[in-house]
């Protein structure tokens, strides 16, 4: 194959060469593109519309955006945010112009990496896509909830895009080997074992995929009869570090998301599985510290409180040994916390009263639990009335009130029948009975006197 710069048959990279040129030729999002559905529809029938192609890298977004265009023989003009600014999105707007005022033709535009654009730069689009200038499709690997602004979401219908399936990741390589070709002009092939480890070392990412047969193919031994890649060509290509992880994006908040729900869910496998996940794709294990504890807290709270020590020992092992060795008690602190009791009754009496904290006016303190270190803060009652629980009997002043006086008998924390919770419920209804004993007593001792 001629690589000459100045040819017109310079090099393409595999990826490209393979770029599907319509629909029954795209792989994969069956979800969107089967006989029926609507986006099939509206371009079986020649009507696109202003879109928004949300998905991981390698899934199809560009290519689609591209066979949309041929669907409906519109000009495709793309810009990339990544590299573009002002000057680039008004020569789109202006080759579009151009096309519809001349020729009577439609304009994609198509935006790579639309997140990337501010605010303002996303309401330029607007007014071109409300008049019909452009029909916009916008690609971002991003929740587009997040970074896309309300005005822009408005006028575009978001599309998931999923990632490809192992099935057809096999097939996309199968259908791509016969353009591939060594020095020796020999047919490329791949065994059974090659073709499994890359399908699945491409994870859902069909230009992954094809970079990795390509370099494959670079690295296939001259023999007499054959050009063959096999599975210690696969291995030797990939290394490690090959899974999808964003430390700041999608991804990431997916999977610390499902790591959580996993453990509260008291699933250790599932736990164990999310946890590794992000190890194995770069996340900060510190930051996975931070957040067991945090589960520790929110999820088992006192029905379990050996929960919020071990997440602790846990983060403490982990600033100790480092990584890969503090990991394992990461592991520990997961585990033991999925199958440990739960409890969120400690967090919603947190939320509950930091709503009322907020809400409510600054009440005083009332008087009786006020300390009074000078003898004027006595003369003005502060601390009058107070009873010391230790010279109580059991340690507890039955009756007595903590809250301030415009919030007397409110609740918040309501142990569940969890864990330790269930001796704690058994406590305080214990208490409880005591505050109304005396409080009975008080009630009776005031009758009394009144028939005095």
């Amino acid at each position: 194959m001629a690589t000459d710069l100045f040819s017109q048959d310079s090099y393409q990279p595999l990826a490209s060469r393979q770029r599907p040129q319509k629909l029954s030729a795209f792989y994969g999002q069956t979800h969107l593109l089967a006989e029926g559905k609507p986006l099939r529809e509206a371009l079986d029938k020649g009507l696109p519309h202003s879109m928004i192609l949300w998905g991981p890298p390698g899934v199809g977004k560009t290519t689609l955006a591209r066979i949309v265009a041929n669907q409906v023989d519109a000009h495709f003009e793309t810009i990339s945010a990544v590299l573009s600014g002002v000057k680039e999105i008004r020569s789109a707007i202006s080759s579009a112009q151009q096309q519809r005022d001349m020729r009577g033709r439609k304009t994609i535009l198509f935006v790579d990496e639309v997140h990337r654009f501010n605010k303002s730069q996303q309401d330029a689009f607007l007014p071109y896509v409300e008049d019909g200038t452009v029909i916009f499709i916008g690609a971002t690997t991003e929740n587009p909830s997040f970074e896309l602004n309300n005005a822009l979401l408005s006028r575009c219908r978001v599309y998931v895009l999923k990632s490809l399936a192992i099935d057809d990741i096999k097939t996309l390589i199968n259908n791509a080997l016969p353009s591939l070709c060594d020095t020796t002009k020999r047919t490329v092939t791949i065994d059974e074992q090659a073709l499994d480890l890359l399908a699945k070392a491409a994870d859902g990412d069909a230009r992954r995929a094809l970079n990795f047969l390509e370099i494959a193919s670079d690295l296939i031994t001259e023999t007499e009869s054959e050009a063959l890649i096999s599975k210690s060509i696969i291995e030797q290509i990939l290394g490690s570090g090959n899974r999808r992880f964003d430390k700041s994006g999608e991804y990431f908040y997916d999977q610390i998301s499902a790591l959580h729900k996993s453990v509260r869910g008291s699933n250790p496998d599932a736990a164990l599985y999310w946890l590794c996940r992000m190890l194995d794709g770069g996340c900060d294990p510190l930051y996975l510290a931070r957040r067991i504890v945090r589960i520790a807290s929110e999820d088992i709270g006192n029905a379990d409180p050996r929960g919020l020590e071990i997440a602790l020992n846990a983060w403490h092992a982990q600033e100790r040994l480092g990584s890969p060795e503090g990991e394992l008690s990461l592991a520990q602190a997961v585990v033991y916390l999925a199958v440990a009791a739960k409890s969120n009754a400690l967090y919603n009496a947190f939320n509950e009263v930091m709503a009322d904290v907020r809400d409510m006016p600054s009440y005083e303190v009332p008087m009786h639990l006020r300390n009074a270190p000078t003898t004027l803060m006595k003369d003005l009652d502060y601390g009058k009335d107070y009873r010391y629980a230790h010279n109580e009997e059991q340690a507890y002043a039955a009756g007595e009130t903590y809250l301030p006086d415009e919030m007397e008998g409110k609740r918040y924390y309501f142990p569940t029948d969890r864990g330790l919770e269930s001796k704690i419920a058994e406590k305080l209804d214990y208490l409880r009975s005591m505050d109304q004993k005396q409080r009975d007593n008080k009630q009776n001792n005031k009758q009394q006197e009144g028939k005095c």
